[in-house]
């Protein structure tokens, strides 16, 4: 089973859990829990984090069923509940179609 496939199904199972940061996000950019399992089914990892120093991570791009695009940056599923790090809705000055980070 591939790494997003794995990811996706424990967000779909409920098995996640939010960081501090992530919570506190969440709330001060208005995203709500079911706006993260919408996006994560139709989901792709943009970036892979493999010697992150909190343990290995990955950043992902979902939309919402009204066509948000969300980041969620989350650890991998190795552990039995997944740690949502950071997730924000990407700024286009920053991010080329969301997916592609523009140069400074």
């Amino acid at each position: 089973m591939l790494l997003i496939d794995k990811i996706r199904s424990k967000i779909e199972n409920l098995q996640f859990e939010l960081s501090r940061h992530a919570a506190n996000q969440s709330i001060i950019r208005n995203i709500t829990m079911q706006e993260v399992c919408e996006a994560i089914t139709n989901c792709e990892i943009l970036e892979d984090y493999p010697e992150d120093k909190y343990g290995p991570s990955c950043l992902i791009l979902g939309f919402t069923r009204s066509n948000r695009p969300l980041h969620i940056q989350c650890s991998y599923p190795s552990r039995f509940l997944i740690k949502i790090i950071t997730l924000y809705e990407p700024n286009p000055t920053k991010w080329i179609d969301y997916k592609y980070r523009r140069k400074k």
